[in-house]
C-alpha cells in the first residue's frame, strides 16, 4: 500500500482498488459509468480525470483486452492509478498526468468517458486541496471537457459523462458544438418516485440521430438497499445498456 492510501475493492472484491485516505472518496458513480460504456475487446478508451482509476478498472474487468487511457492532473493520484492498474494485471491500462485540457492524446478513441467536475464555481471551497481540484467545475470548464473529449473520437465514437441534473442543459449544449451530440439522456433515480439527481448522458460524434429519455436506473429500495439491477452492475460487474429501448 503506497503511503496515504487505504486498501479496499470494487465491484464485491472482484478488484484490488487503492485510493487517498483524505480528500476525495470514491463512490458508486464511476462503476456506473464504467458499466455504460459500449467497449469491446481491442478498442481504445479515454477517460478525462481518471482519479485512483475506479472506472477503468471496472471497464477492465468487464471488457478483457480493452485498450484504457486514462488522464489524471494530479500526479500522486496517477500513481495511485497506475499501481491500481498493475495490481490487478491490467497491462493495456495506461495513466497520462496532465490536465486533459493540454495532455497529448496518442490515437482517435473509440469510446470516451468522464465523472467531470461538478461543485458550482460560487460555492464552498473544500479545505482539502486534491476535492477541491477533483470537484471544482463551471460551464466554461465543461465545454472545454467535452469538446477535447469529443474531438478525441473516430467518427460514430461514443462519449458518456454522468453529472449531475442541473448541469444537462450546458452539457447537451457543450456535446453539439463538439460534434458528439447526446442521443440517449438516462436518469439514475434514487428511489422509486424521487427526482433523479445523477443522469448518464451518451453523446455520438458527428451523429445525425434525435436525443431519446431513457427509462433510467432506480438505485435502492424503499429500505434504502440497493435494487436487484444496480446490486448487479455494483456488486458484479454487469453491463449496463443505457441505449435500450
Amino acid at each position: 500500500m503506497t503511503a496515504g492510501t487505504t486498501d479496499g475493492y470494487l465491484l464485491g472484491g472482484r478488484l484490488r482498488y487503492a485510493q487517498p485516505e483524505s480528500g476525495f472518496r470514491t463512490g458508486i458513480e464511476p462503476v456506473l459509468l464504467a458499466a455504460s460504456i459500449p467497449a469491446r475487446t481491442g478498442e481504445h478508451v479515454l477517460e478525462a480525470g481518471t482519479g485512483a482509476g475506479a472506472a477503468l478498472l471496472c471497464l477492465c474487468a468487464r471488457v478483457p483486452g480493452v485498450r484504457a487511457v486514462g488522464i489524471e492532473i494530479d500526479h500522486a493520484l496517477a500513481r495511485v492509478a497506475g499501481e491500481n492498474a498493475r495490481a490487478n494485471g491490467f497491462s493495456s491500462f495506461g495513466i497520462i498526468a496532465d490536465a486533459i485540457e493540454t495532455a497529448a492524446l496518442p490515437k482517435p478513441f473509440d469510446h470516451a468517458l468522464a465523472n467531470p467536475p461538478y461543485h458550482a464555481p460560487d460555492g464552498t471551497e473544500s479545505p482539502v486541496g486534491a476535492r477541491e481540484t477533483a470537484k471544482r467545475g463551471s460551464d466554461a470548464l465543461m465545454r472545454v471537457w467535452i469538446n477535447r473529449l469529443g474531438k478525441s473520437l473516430r467518427s460514430r465514437g461514443s462519449l458518456t459523462l454522468i453529472i449531475q441534473a442541473g448541469m444537462v442543459p450546458a452539457c447537451l449544449a457543450a456535446m453539439t458544438e463538439a460534434d458528439t451530440p447526446c442521443t440517449s439522456l438516462f436518469p439514475l433515480w434514487p428511489k422509486s418516485g424521487r427526482a433523479a439527481k445523477l443522469v448518464l448522458l451518451r453523446g455520438v460524434r458527428q451523429a445525425r440521430t434525435q436525443m431519446r429519455l431513457m427509462q433510467g436506473l432506480t438505485l435502492h429500495e424503499p429500505d434504502g438497499s440497493f435494487t436487484r439491477e444496480a446490486q448487479a452492475i455494483l456488486r458484479e460487474g454487469a453491463e449496463l445498456d443505457i441505449e435500450r429501448t
